[in-house]
């Protein structure tokens, strides 16, 4: 089995770490980095339980292999929290319901970050659309969507006051 130096930043830390050829960026997240938020659903690109950001744009973890990140910034869920706290995305899903079962949120926390980041003020057509390659199964989408829209005012509102 190949190995390769990989240099890339998660989380905003710099790493250099051995990683095997064909190893995906999900199990190196998970297994060789210990970072569980990030879940392993389909293992085939289609449900986007996995979703992380490279370089600030969304990416299905379970069909990237590691290397390929070389150079990169990835993010996952774990790195939204700051102090402990809950960042105003993520305490919009626990405020306005957008989590059931859990399984799916940190794939749609991701790809709503990356929404956000890019357009701090989405209408719902432009949300449904960020979210499109994630499934939930539960919730129906009403919730996540309020959830991605109060975050977006909560933010909002951060940014008058700083002004």
């Amino acid at each position: 089995m190949a190995k390769r130096l990989v240099n890339l930043s998660v989380n905003g830390r710099a790493r250099e770490d051995a990683v095997a050829d064909h190893t995906l960026l999900l199990d190196y997240l998970r297994e060789q980095l210990g970072l569980t938020g990030t879940k392993r659903g389909c293992d085939g690109g289609e449900c986007g339980a996995c979703t992380v950001l490279v370089d600030g744009q969304p990416q299905l973890s379970c069909i990237t292999l590691a290397c390929r990140c070389e150079g990169r910034e990835v993010s996952t869920i774990e790195s939204l929290a700051q102090d402990g706290r809950l960042s105003a995305l993520q305490s919009a899903f626990h405020e306005k319901l957008g989590t059931q079962c859990g399984f799916c949120t940190p794939g749609m926390v991701m790809a709503a970050h990356a929404l956000l980041l890019s357009n701090p003020q989405p209408d719902e057509a432009q949300i449904r659309q960020a979210l499109s390659g994630n499934i939930c199964r539960c919730t129906g989408y009403v919730k996540i969507i309020e959830s991605v829209q109060a975050a977006a005012a909560t933010l909002a509102g951060a940014k008058g006051e700083a002004a």
